[in-house]
């Protein structure tokens, strides 16, 4: 039973105000300020994912759903602080989804893009665990339902479009960051770190095969198909550069179109576009190679060049620095506390690191030293530009995640091979400073 508030004295409030301001309760931000914000009990939820929602102050009535998914090993937390969909909701008034994804294949909070329950329509798994996500959105926030979208990283980014195969007609487009086509993975044992014919390199199929997957996804749909948007780095061998094309294959079959792109341009330095259009002149699939990128991307700008394709911004997406070029660090340390997580395969092994502030102000750039166990050595990264000398490693931060708050924490990783020690890196130090781990 809801007991009802008696108005205080002005003299009582008065009172009650300094009290609590001696106490040192009184919050410094406004309580209005939007934050990241939990969600349970948010629907059916076959996948066991968790659900975060971020929703900007000024907003439309009906503001835009943005679907925002992290790559393995990740999470929703992770990745609202490491990309910039939120900074971009606050300009353009859109909600931002940040699952979270439990499943494992080896890497751990991965999304479900290979198994038979997952590849059906309303089969099962995180597919349908989404879905949830995006109607308890619409109820709760007045989503428009004609204005959803997909987008996401690695893992994330395959999840993109699975998800445009699996419901069209729920998004109005996608945008895939190293990412794989719909159907690329035959099933749990075809999910990487294991050897895997789709992540291996050898995967190769004609359009209408590609094209083909898709249609099956949902037999009969005969409406409209979302636009995709796809990036990938020419330098990623995690998830192999090549299943760019494939991606494009698929894509440009399901919409009918040639595999000739209509237009080519760079619309930033080291971004190579390519855009295929309809005999309307509407822009369906749009593929951006990345040059001399590794697994790490989304960086700076864009987001916003995918919130533009989005068509949720008028604006041309600001200019960002080359892909991988980190900022400087400034002198000095600050508290810091690192996590991190190994999974390890035959003579590989990926390695996720997540790095806590744990001091009282902002670090603004920051460098991560630490030493690799001996018979390892990085030959990818994502998060980071990395410098190796021998078994020492110092990770810098890019353009996007180089500012980490009091309590708030950015995640990095690489890809290593090993001769046997499959142990985590040790002798962290922030800056200069020693972090404690756990």
């Amino acid at each position: 039973m809801r007991i009802p508030r008696r108005p205080l004295s002005r003299l009582t409030a008065a009172i009650v105000a300094v009290g609590l301001a001696l106490l040192g309760l009184i919050m410094v931000t406004p309580a209005s300020a939007a934050s990241l914000v939990q969600v349970t009990n948010f629907g059916d939820n076959p996948g066991n994912m968790k659900m975060h929602v971020y929703v900007p102050d000024n907003r439309p009535a009906k503001p835009a759903v943005v679907l925002a998914m992290h790559g393995c090993g990740g999470s929703g937390q992770n990745f609202y602080s490491g990309s910039e969909f939120a900074s971009l909701a606050d300009r353009y008034g859109f909600v931002v989804i940040y699952p979270t994804a439990t499943q494992s294949a080896g890497f751990g909070n991965c999304f479900d893009t290979w198994s038979d329950a997952a590849k059906r329509r309303g089969g099962g798994s995180d597919p349908v665990s989404l879905i949830s996500m995006i109607e308890y959105v619409k109820r709760q926030y007045n989503g428009d339902p004609g204005r959803v979208y997909a987008t996401g990283s690695s893992s994330g980014g395959m999840m993109t479009q699975h998800m445009l195969a699996l419901h069209p007609d729920v998004f109005k487009a996608g945008a895939s960051f190293m990412g794989v086509p719909f159907g690329c993975f035959a099933d749990a044992a075809d999910y990487p770190p294991t050897t895997s014919r789709c992540t291996g390199g050898s995967m190769d199929r004609t359009p209408q095969q590609w094209g083909d997957a898709v249609r099956q996804a949902y037999p009969g749909y005969g409406g409209t198909r979302p636009p995709v948007q796809l990036w990938h780095g020419t330098g990623d061998t995690l998830v192999p550069y090549q299943l760019l094309r494939e991606s494009v294959e698929q894509w440009t079959d399901v919409f009918g179109l040639g595999q000739t792109p209509t237009s080519t341009d760079t619309p930033q330095p080291g971004w190579n576009r390519q855009r295929f259009a309809g005999s309307s002149g509407a822009v369906n699939v749009e593929s951006y190679s990345i040059q001399g990128a590794g697994h790490s991307l989304p960086s700076s700008g864009m987001a916003a060049a995918a919130v533009q394709f989005f068509g949720l911004t008028g604006s041309t997406p600001g200019p960002g620095p080359t892909t991988g070029s980190p900022s400087t660090p400034p002198a000095g340390g600050t508290g810091c506390k690192v996590t991190a997580a190994v999974t390890a395969w035959n003579t590989g092994l990926t390695e996720n690191i997540t790095i806590t502030n744990t001091g009282g102000s902002a670090v603004n750039g920051w460098s991560l030293a630490f030493t690799l166990p001996g018979g390892q050595a990085v030959t990818n990264g994502w998060n980071a530009a990395y410098r190796t000398a021998g078994g020492q490693v110092t990770a810098t931060n890019v353009s996007f995640n180089g500012t980490i708050a009091p309590g708030q924490s950015v995640t990095i990783g690489f890809q290593a091979t090993h001769t046997g020690d499959t142990a985590a890196a040790t002798g962290f130090s922030l800056n200069g400073a020693a972090c404690t781990t756990g």
